[in-house]
């Protein structure tokens, strides 16, 4: 019959989805160490649940997983502590064990630490053994207790990068299903305002079709505001797919996109050279298509026609992209802030929500590089990336 504690235990064990995995070669080095500082031929990371022992890593055998009866870390993990044993033999609560008996083994040397969770739950051990009859010394008693502690660190690394992994998934899921649901509904809206705009009733009443074009502008920021966040969302869980990519290729695909932007505000878009980097190609795309808007919008909010000019210098270790506009420079304790969510650096009038930037910055470390802002030689602002050659 199952303890309180044995109960916790399964649930702890459970939170680390050990059982019946491939071992991890962080935990197969541990155990490998573990023999070499104890001067033994076997090491072996136990875990224990109610019913079953598992060898999860193992050097010197074979691991393997055995009833719990038959486990000598069985014995001694409802008392946990540091376990040293010369001669199993000799011992009252080994001696008639299989794996000493010669039933499953021989063994003699037997030393353990437990392996205890943050929440102080015991889930196995880190045990050596010999079949020769052994002492373990004072340092190595301490590497060996160490060594378990370095065992729940991995155990818990594990854990945490699984669970931020499982979190962007769920948060990418949560942004598409808002993104569908608000979109319907705003595309519903806006096409409504633009059949009352348009209609006959209008001509006679400016001050209404005033406010309906003001309407149909704020479902536009709308839609876009749910674009935005549903981009940055995406980012979160991005797996970049590397590949050569031309930057003033990727410059024109951008240019296309935002052609009615850049018309309007009568901008030139200029890259002074043609660069092949390494990035993802789909990603590199909305990495630019976000700077190169800013650059043009916040000119245009300072009262100048955008002269934008991306240019790429070859780094002994990779590339660094710079994107200059001949705007208003971003005040340089505003420099780190606005790559921040929901940040605004100046021009807060211009139409956002501060998503860009943060986007931006998940490209850029998605792809192991670095990002930041910097005055233009232009006097306005430069916005810059580095991706490494080896991403």
């Amino acid at each position: 019959m199952s303890t309180a504690h044995d109960v916790s235990r399964r649930e702890a064990i459970a939170q680390y989805r050990l059982v019946g995995e491939p071992s991890e070669p962080d935990l197969q080095g541990l155990v490998e160490l573990a023999a070499t500082v104890c001067g033994v031929p076997t090491a072996v990371i136990n875990i224990i649940d109610d019913r079953m022992q598992h060898q999860v890593a193992a050097v010197g055998i074979q691991a393997a997983s055995c009833a719990r009866e038959d486990s000598m870390c069985a014995a001694v993990i409802s008392t946990p502590g540091r376990v040293v044993v010369p001669d199993a033999r000799l011992d009252a609560r080994f001696a008639q064990n299989a794996f000493v008996t010669g039933e499953i083994a021989f063994t003699r040397f037997y030393a353990s630490s437990p392996l205890i969770t943050p929440a102080g739950v015991a889930i196995g051990t880190l045990c050596v053994f010999d079949t020769e009859v052994g002492e373990l010394s004072d340092a190595s008693s301490r590497a060996l207790d160490l060594l378990a502690h370095q065992v729940i660190d991995v155990l818990e690394l594990r854990r945490v990068q699984r669970d931020l992994i499982e979190s962007n998934e769920q948060l990418e899921h949560f942004a598409v299903q808002v993104s569908h649901d608000l979109r319907n509904p705003l595309t519903a809206l806006a096409g409504f305002l633009e059949l009352a705009a348009d209609s006959p009733e209008m001509v006679d009443a400016p001050r209404a079709a005033q406010s309906l074009a003001r309407a149909e502008a704020a479902a536009g920021r709308m839609t876009s505001m749910v674009t935005d966040l549903l981009d940055f969302a995406r980012m979160g869980g991005a797996r970049p797919h590397i590949t050569q990519v031309d930057v003033a290729e990727t410059v024109d695909a951008v240019l296309e996109d935002l052609d009615g932007a850049v018309v309007s505000a009568g901008a030139e878009v200029t890259v002074d050279t043609s660069t092949q980097v390494r990035a993802d190609d789909t990603l590199l795309r909305v990495l630019l298509q976000n700077l190169i808007a800013n650059a043009v919008k916040f000119t245009v909010a300072a009262d100048r026609v955008p002269r934008i000019v991306i240019s790429v210098e070859t780094l002994p270790d990779g590339w660094r992209v710079n994107v200059d506009d001949n705007g208003d420079a971003v005040s340089e304790d505003q420099r780190e802030r606005v790559f921040e969510p929901m940040q605004r650096g100046h021009g807060a009038e211009v139409q956002g929500i501060g998503i860009g930037l943060a986007t931006c910055r998940r490209i850029v470390e998605a792809h192991h590089g670095s990002i930041g802002l910097d005055e233009s030689p232009a006097g306005g602002t430069r916005a810059w990336f580095v991706l490494p050659a080896a991403a």
